[in-house]
Parts: C-alpha cells; structure tokens; sequence
C-alpha cells in the first residue's frame, strides 16, 4: 500500500516541461499587458517605445539569468554570481571616466555604439582576467571570492567617487542618469547589436545544455565522464564574460537579478537538467522586470526606480543564501 501511495504521488507531480510552459504563458501575457494598457492616441509611437523597453529589458532578463546559471553551475555554488565580482563598480567608473575626459562636449556618446563596444571590450577583458585567475588559483573559495570582490568594487568606487568629485555639477547629473540601471534609453541600434550578440551566445550555450548537466556534477566525475574539464569552462566563462558585459554596458548595473531568478528556478523547476532550469530562469527574469516596471509605471506612478527595487529586494535575497549557508 505505501508503495502504490508512493506511485500516486510521483503521478501527481506536475513535470518540469508542463511548468516550463506555465511560465511561458504567464510571460507572454505579462509583455502582452505591458505593450497593450493605457495605448492613447499616438499607437505609433507608444508601441514603438514600449517595444524598445522590452526588447531592452528581455535582453537583460537573459543576460542576467543565463550567466548567473552559467556562473553557479561551473563553480558548483549557488550563491555566487559573476555581478558580485565588481562589474557594476567598474562600470560606473568607466562612466565617470568618460565624462571626465571629454566633459560635457562628449556627452552625446554616451549611448553611442562605439562607446557601447568599447565598454563590453573592457568588461569583458576584465571578467576573462578574472574569472580564469579565480578558476585556476582560488578554485572558488566563497568567502575568498566575496572578499575580493568587495576589494575590486571598493577600489572602483573609490576611484569613481574621487573623479565625481571634482567634475562641474552639470557633467555630474549627465553622470547620474547611468550609474543607475535604467531600461529606457538604450537607442534602437544598441537594442538590435546586443540583441544579435544575446542570440548567437544563446544558441552555443543551448548546444552546451547536456555538458552542463555533467559540469554541475563536479569536476571528477565530469573528466570521469570525458569532459574536457578546461577547456568546457573556460568555454563557459567566456559565454559568461559576452552576457554579462553586454547586459551591463547596455543598461547599467543590476547586482541581484541574475541571483534571484537563477535560486527561483533552481527550486520551482523540479528538475537539475539545464534544458528546463535555463529558459524557467530566463522566463523568471522577464517576468520580474515587466511586471516589475507595469506596478512602478501604473501603480505607483514612476515613484521610484525598478533597479533600485531590485537591488533592495536582491540585497535582502543575498542576505538570506548567506545566512542559511551558515
């Protein structure tokens, strides 16, 4: 008798592809809502401002996502993310650098495609740089990995702070509008370049999907299985490395997303295989900055900023994974 409950109770159990479809409609009504509530008059041009937001935002959704599953799944830790190595600091001291040079004459490239590329290079230099020395050196130590990442954001900052400080007050607030993530200013040509990028990194780590499911194993038993260990992460960081300097460069820094979405999915997926935790991470992250930004917009009137909501709540999330690790 025990055993046929037992039996029952497996047959009950909604499968990992029936959710992964629930999500998936769940999210397209959500983007459906956002691009169709309060139209107006002008449909021209509200959808295609609305479409550039989400696009901007489906583009971060899985950057964010992706990399975050991507980052815990080689380093066989799910607390870690690669935002926590300090690339929102080293952004906003790109930034600042930036205006710093070429003062309120060069503004105007602030969202230009050449600059864009120059950051996701210098982002993604560093990410490489990093990630391969914490592979090879520190084998992903947690407490050693978070303290230097609180070193290198500190040190970023601190450079940031004291080149804030003396530029004119008029270049700063030019400055402030990026050292806040934001969804709303990214031109049609940046969306349509990452948009490319997002997708072709998308169809390698989709064809990677079953490598990952031995990589999440443990480095053992994945050259047991006759993985090539290092060369399959170092292919993943640098997947990593495209996804997160894109994601960054193009909106600004967004720390917690990434770490939410990718715990979500771990635990509402009912399943360890890549093949449904990725799109359920991704479909998470789009949910939560669509609806995220549909409550800000028409619910408190745009009094707030949805990163700063995010971060807030991903702060508090981040506190939690520590806390219960202990």
């Amino acid at each position: 008798m025990p055993n046929n409950n037992l039996i029952l109770m497996q047959k009950k159990q909604i499968s990992p592809g029936t959710r992964l479809i629930a999500l998936f409609v769940f999210a397209i009504g959500i983007m459906a809502l956002f691009m169709t509530i309060n139209l107006g008059n002008n449909l021209h041009y509200i959808l295609w401002r609305r479409g550039n937001i989400l696009l901007t935002m489906v583009i971060v959704a899985f950057a964010g996502s992706i990399s975050t599953v991507l980052f815990q799944t080689i380093s066989n830790n799910r607390i870690l993310t690669p935002s926590l190595m300090g690339f929102e600091a080293l952004f906003i001291l790109i930034q600042t650098l930036f205006v710093f040079v070429y003062s309120t004459q060069g503004t105007f490239w602030l969202l230009s495609i050449i600059k864009f590329i120059g950051e996701t290079l210098i982002l993604l230099l560093f990410s490489l740089l990093l990630f391969r020395w914490l592979f090879a050196s520190v084998k992903f130590n947690l407490n050693l990995v978070l303290m230097i990442g609180v070193i290198l954001a500190t040190l970023f900052r601190s450079t940031s702070t004291l080149l804030q400080r003396l530029l004119d007050p008029n270049e700063f607030s030019i400055l402030q509008s990026r050292m806040f993530a934001t969804f709303t200013l990214a031109t049609p040509e940046l969306i349509i370049f990452s948009l490319i990028l997002i997708m072709l990194a998308g169809g390698l780590i989709w064809h990677k999907r079953y490598q990952l499911d031995v990589l999440a194993l443990g480095r053992e038993q994945a050259i047991n299985l006759g993985i090539n260990h290092k060369r399959a992460v170092t292919n993943m960081l640098l997947l990593v490395s495209v996804l997160v300097s894109i994601s960054t460069a193009l909106v600004g820094p967004l720390m917690f997303l990434g770490l939410m979405v990718a715990n979500i999915a771990y635990l509402i997926t009912g399943s360890s295989q890549h093949r449904y935790i990725l799109p359920m991470a991704f479909l998470l992250a789009v949910i939560a900055l669509v609806s995220g930004q549909l409550v800000l917009e028409y619910g408190l009137h745009m009094a707030g900023s949805l990163s700063v909501v995010l971060e807030f709540v991903g702060g508090i999330f981040f506190i939690y994974l520590v806390l219960k690790r202990l």
